[in-house]
């Protein structure tokens, strides 16, 4: 891994403590076995918005995986094609949509909006002639004057891994402010469904749905945007409880294996998006450590679903906090 490329991957807002604070805040759920229940061999398969997978595992955007390999986020869609699991393409991916959608199983598209918002819509047309099965629109990142370092580092390179036709033209200005209009508008240009990605307070997502989204993605954008932010796995059963049966919910930001899936989805979430231990893979071994590890991953929950005593992902959904305890906070005293 270059040292740009780790500065990249790694960086995170603030003092860095963010980064320790969304991996613990998983922890402090523990999962809470269930025995005597003749639970054969888990199903681990999943359904979100009709887009199947082997488990309730999507592959999270992470921009500029050219800095660490060649074939960058075409050998990732490789990697997840192999374990049956669905990855969503970063706007600023290295390499172009239409080459990542060939080698995906199912592909969406992560999407930052312009200021001039007609400036997006021939790539619009290029992610919906690849055959996109969602938009996930992100919308915890407005234009700011403070450039985080991580950043910075991305930018000094970037001549180096970006695509041969980039998403927009080159100089155009990200939007400085986002509106649920967006939504509705995003979603009708494209026909297919979007996913509003980095909502974090439950009036927030109920916005969202209600200015027809799809689904939400509960996330604090790997730590990436303020350092002292709320984490997704303590913002995840507000959002998941605001939202009911309405729309879907994912979650991503400190996960890291099958426990953090296991409780992720008892929290609420239909489905987890893995990002940077994904890249850190493939930048460490290549393509087969990645798929290596997206595999172990879906077997691994698949696992961890038969041991705590659930057939299915259905089931764990039924059983929601009860398959879990808290260690601190209010949800302990709740629980008791």
């Amino acid at each position: 891994m270059s040292e740009a490329g780790r500065v990249y991957l790694e960086g995170v807002a603030g003092d860095g403590s963010i980064a320790r604070r969304n991996r613990d805040d998983w922890d402090r759920w523990s999962i809470v076995p269930r025995v005597l229940r003749q639970v054969g061999p888990a199903d681990a398969r999943s359904e979100v918005l009709g887009i199947l997978s082997s488990a309730p595992v999507w592959v999270a955007p992470v921009a500029a995986q050219g800095l660490g390999h060649p074939e960058a986020e075409v050998a990732v869609a490789r990697a997840a094609r192999a374990a049956g699991l669905p990855i969503v393409l970063s706007q600023a991916a290295s390499r172009d949509a239409e080459d990542v959608a060939a080698a995906a199983g199912v592909y969406l598209q992560q999407i930052y909006l312009p200021e001039h918002r007609p400036a997006i819509e021939p790539f619009l047309d290029r992610v919906v002639a690849a055959g996109a099965a969602g938009v996930v629109l992100t919308v915890d990142q407005p234009a700011s004057p403070h450039v985080h370092p991580f950043r910075l580092a991305a930018a000094a390179a970037r001549p180096l891994v970006s695509p041969r036709r980039p998403p927009l033209p080159e100089g155009t200005p990200p939007a400085g402010a986002l509106h649920v209009a967006d939504i509705a508008w995003l979603a009708a240009r494209t026909g297919l469904p979007v996913l509003v990605k980095g909502v974090l307070h439950p009036d927030d997502a109920r916005a969202a749905v209600e200015a027809g989204a799809a689904g939400v993605v509960v996330s604090n954008h790997g730590g990436r945007q303020i350092g002292g932010s709320i984490t997704s796995a303590r913002a995840l059963p507000a959002v998941a409880a605001a939202v009911a049966a309405r729309a879907a919910v994912l979650t991503d930001s400190g996960i890291d294996d099958a426990d953090d899936v296991f409780r992720a989805v008892a929290l609420g979430a239909d489905a987890v998006l893995i990002g940077r231990p994904v890249v850190r893979a493939l930048w460490d071994g290549g393509e087969d450590a990645a798929a290596a590890l997206l595999a172990e991953l879906r077997d691994e929950f698949a696992h961890s679903l038969q041991l705590a005593g659930y057939e299915d992902v259905a089931a764990l959904r039924r059983a929601g906090r009860g398959a879990l305890r808290a260690l601190d906070g209010p949800e302990q005293k709740e629980e008791r």
